[in-house]
């Protein structure tokens, strides 16, 4: 990675504000953190400015309040939380700018600690406010970006904050970087990439872009749907992106011209609804019942998959490859998941429900990296640009 990070700027003494990615899911009833593991995946950078007698100011965002006061989802348990990791206070403010927050700010020692409210209380956070920019940088003397999973937006706290202080990135920003980057520019081959996940269209340009620098694609999920219909097949009452049909057809020749092996289920697990009760059956993929659904990949497939990632010294995975969340259209998502240990390969997991799946079933420390990025890891990896990280310092320049 080209950019600055912390480690290339002084420190001490100083006010770093922090913008951290704390979008935890929290129980509506209970209020409590149900997966902590965004909030742990920023503790190098956390724990080397508190090291480094840092004053550390904390920003993230929440939910989606919509710019607007939620009571349940301010941000104080996450506070709560990482100060129980931490072993030490951690402070919380009622808002994220202000004459208040300002007072907080300047009371801060070196070592403290600091969790501003939620951003997204702001409509001006989500809009790229100059303004609401100007107004969180006034507590900062140095920002350091360290939310990979929100960089792919040009938010105030993201972009519009870097115009006003020196910007660098953090060590998770740069672990995401540097691994995702590591997948296009360098992979160990073969090379395997799982997709999946309902949309095609939210991939197309991660597809094109990875087509010719994989060996193999495994499709599955509420998107193979689409690729199956493209490929003149019946796949009953499964949704499938009309609109996405010719972009399926010409990413089935695009792998046929580039060597890319373009595998499709051979078999599916059909419902006549996709809800908790529902009874799945088994068919091949040329007897999908017209008053049917798709919801989950086949045995015949998950063998398939198996033998093929077997092969492999690199392994990508994004979507999930039925309906994870009910458990009887889960099982070929947790097969896949639970295979990923056993391989000898580099195992890249790009965040969203994906890492939801490797979390849940305790698997996140048996591969080699689990991203905290959904939507900025397939950006990334289509070849985008992201706006929080092009807005960082260059290495070399002051």
């Amino acid at each position: 990675m080209n950019k600055m990070t912390v480690r290339d700027i002084e420190v001490s003494g100083k006010r770093v504000l922090v913008r951290v990615d704390f979008n935890v899911p929290i129980d509506a009833r209970t209020g409590a953190i149900m997966d902590d593991s965004r909030i742990r995946a920023s503790l190098p950078t956390i724990k080397y400015l508190i090291e480094r007698k840092a004053k550390v100011i904390l920003m993230s965002h929440l939910g989606r309040p919509k710019g607007k006061v939620v009571e349940e989802m301010r941000l104080k348990p996450v506070a709560q939380r990482l100060s129980q990791i931490l072993g030490q206070p951690v402070g919380v403010v009622m808002d994220c700018i202000g004459p208040e927050v300002e007072k907080s700010v300047a009371s801060l020692k070196a070592g403290d600690v600091l969790l501003l409210e939620n951003l997204r209380f702001h409509p001006e956070e989500e809009a790229g406010s100059e303004d609401f920019a100007r107004a969180l940088a006034r507590l900062g003397d140095v920002f350091v970006n360290d939310a990979f999973g929100t960089s792919h937006r040009a938010h105030a706290s993201i972009a519009g904050i870097t115009h006003y202080l020196p910007a660098v990135a953090g060590f998770l920003l740069e672990k995401e970087i540097n691994t995702l980057g590591g997948l296009m520019e360098n992979p160990a081959h073969p090379f395997t990439s799982i997709f999946g996940g309902a949309k095609v269209s939210d991939k197309v340009a991660l597809l094109k872009n990875i087509m010719g620098k994989v060996d193999c694609l495994l499709i599955g999920g509420g998107m193979a749907a689409t690729f199956l219909k493209a490929k003149s097949y019946e796949v009953g009452r499964s949704p499938v992106e009309v609109n996405a049909l010719g972009m399926a057809a010409e990413l089935i020749k695009e792998a046929d011209r580039s060597g890319t092996r373009l595998i499709l289920p051979v078999d599916v697990v059909v419902a006549d609804e996709i809800d908790s009760n529902a009874v799945g059956k088994v068919v091949s993929v040329d007897a999908i019942p017209p008053d049917k659904m798709i919801a989950d990949i086949g045995p015949k497939t998950i063998e398939n998959f198996r033998r093929e990632l077997k092969k492999n010294k690199t392994v990508f995975w994004n979507g999930p490859v039925g309906v994870e969340e009910i458990p009887q259209f889960a099982r070929g998502t947790q097969a896949l998941a639970r295979l990923l240990p056993e391989l000898k390969a580099t195992t890249v997991v790009g965040g969203g429900s994906t890492a939801e799946v490797i979390e849940a079933l305790g698997l996140a420390d048996k591969v080699t990296f689990v991203s905290t990025g959904g939507g900025a890891s397939l950006e990334f990896l289509g070849g985008e640009e992201l706006p929080g990280v092009v807005a960082l310092r260059d290495k070399g320049k002051l």
